[in-house]
């Protein structure tokens, strides 16, 4: 899915689909995610500490979830565009043994600032683990 230039602000318009990305959830995923971003919170690297929270098994902390949602648009987006804003809201938690497809689309478009919005979202087989909009600023 790797962009090799970026696009172009004027060839990008609302309702254009982004292509999809499937992300495989594995432990190794979570526990680098978490202990790069210094989240230490066991349920993010001990199975048997996130089972006496309740949890099957360890789940990806909002942090590694935010660096592959802004993953998805950047690399739809070219190594140029610069991300303005980016929003996501946590649903269904992402295990181990799972898999996360991105979707999205281009939703908004202002002239003024060359700024184009995404509307995103990660799902897995239990919902929607993530969603949200992102506003990038496009040459």
């Amino acid at each position: 899915m790797t962009s090799k230039k970026t696009k172009a602000f004027d060839e990008v318009l609302p309702g254009q689909a982004l292509p999809e990305l499937a992300i495989p959830i594995t432990v190794q995923l979570i526990t680098a995610g978490a202990i790069a971003t210094r989240d230490y919170f066991p349920g993010h690297h001990d199975k048997d500490a996130a089972r006496e929270l309740g949890s099957p098994h360890v789940f990806m902390n909002i942090l590694t979830t935010s660096g592959l949602a802004q993953r998805y648009v950047e690399e739809w987006a070219g190594p140029a565009a610069r991300f303005a804003d980016l929003k996501i809201k946590l649903g269904a938690p992402n295990y181990p043994g799972d898999t996360m497809t991105f979707t999205g689309e281009v939703s908004g478009r202002d002239e003024a600032s060359r700024t184009v919005q995404v509307t995103l979202k990660g799902k897995n087989s239990m919902g929607n683990h993530v969603t949200g909009t992102a506003t990038l600023v496009l040459p």
